[in-house]
């Protein structure tokens, strides 16, 4: 297929594509998983673009396909391979990766060592910003321009923040930038305690889909991705402004394995 490429100016395109298998279609058309594969592999040709099959925990679906990479059109005809095989969309999610317009300055990462760790030599200080400098540019890049992790669990969900227009209400978008921002940084303290066990991709969708953000999660353990959204709940920027979509968690597996896990023998 010839098709111009659809790039975006920043971030990468994100697609969470959720499927039943049409198990009468299988057993009628011979080949269906082997057409799976192929557009997933035909998707994949072209680095950086990536995928990640899981099999579906629960009723919203059996398979599920997250895909990213900077070439949306690629991503739209990746969608339009998969559905030659025996799949019915049960439900898809379109986002695209971006930077935190709440990140930490250099500015606010000198102001936290003086305050914090009441450091007042400048040479101590520009040693600790180095390193400060290094570790933000690669959290920066990585949640940009992601290599997705190797991980035995995903879970999906959509969010945005509340916006209540009753008198008195939450309404995250009436605060000021320096009190969200504070408010943001708190909220990353807390999802920062779960490193090693919990990868988090968020990507950015107002304008795009029917929520503000798609919120990925990869884990080894299962009850990391449980114990991460519930002790974020309690954190203010949850409890008084997040608004959540449905959740959809799944086994990691590779393409092949995926399908037969889900009845689709390659």
């Amino acid at each position: 297929m010839t098709y111009d490429a659809v790039e975006a100016s920043h971030g990468w395109g994100v697609l969470h594509l959720f499927y039943a298998v049409d198990h009468d279609r299988a057993d009628r058309e011979a080949g269906g998983a082997k057409r799976i594969l192929e557009a997933i592999d035909t998707f994949c040709a072209v680095e950086p673009h990536q995928i990640r099959t899981f099999a579906v925990l629960g009723h919203k679906a059996d398979l599920g396909i997250m895909a990213v990479g900077p070439d949306l059109a690629r991503l739209q005809a990746l969608q339009q391979d998969l559905a030659r095989g025996p799949l019915r969309l049960t439900w898809s999610y379109v986002s695209l990766t971006e930077s935190s317009e709440y990140a930490a300055t250099e500015d606010d990462e000198r102001a936290r060592l003086v305050a914090d760790e009441s450091l007042t030599d400048p040479a101590e200080i520009e040693q600790h910003l180095a390193t400060w400098r290094e570790r933000i540019q690669h959290y920066r890049e990585q949640r940009v321009h992601p290599a997705l992790p190797e991980r035995r669990m995903l879970c999906f969900y959509p969010m945005s923040k509340r916006r209540s227009d009753d008198p008195g209400g939450d309404n995250w978008y009436a605060l000021p930038f320096d009190e969200r921002k504070h408010l943001m940084a708190g909220h990353a303290r807390v999802g920062r305690t779960f490193a090693g066990r919990v990868v988090q991709l968020i990507s950015g969708s107002t304008g795009i889909d029917d929520w503000e953000w798609g919120v990925t999660l990869f884990a080894d353990d299962p009850d990391a991705l449980k114990e991460i959204v519930y002790e974020m709940r309690f954190d203010e920027v949850s409890a008084r402004f997040a608004e959540f979509g449905p959740f959809v968690t799944g086994i990691v597996l590779d393409p092949a394995e995926t399908l037969r896990r889900v009845g689709l023998d390659p």
